[in-house]
């Protein structure tokens, strides 16, 4: 893999890190609203993945601008 698909590849994982994110703040706030745990947690959870993913994806970024020449 070069530097730029691990920067490119990066970007991807963070937009989808955003959208799990995303995701999950809206199922935790429907389950909020009718009083479902069990989409609160899922919601949660989605969230979770979401930053993490996001994370990740700023780190390949950095690794594939850090790596350029």
């Amino acid at each position: 893999m070069t530097d730029r698909d691990l920067h490119d590849q990066g970007i991807e994982d963070s937009a989808r890190g955003k959208m799990n994110d995303l995701k999950g703040k809206v199922k935790d706030a429907a389950g909020g609203l009718t009083g479902d745990t069990s989409l609160q947690a899922r919601g949660k959870m989605d969230q979770a993945k979401g930053k993490l993913q996001d994370t990740m994806g700023k780190v390949e970024r950095k690794v594939g601008r850090d790596e350029e020449p």
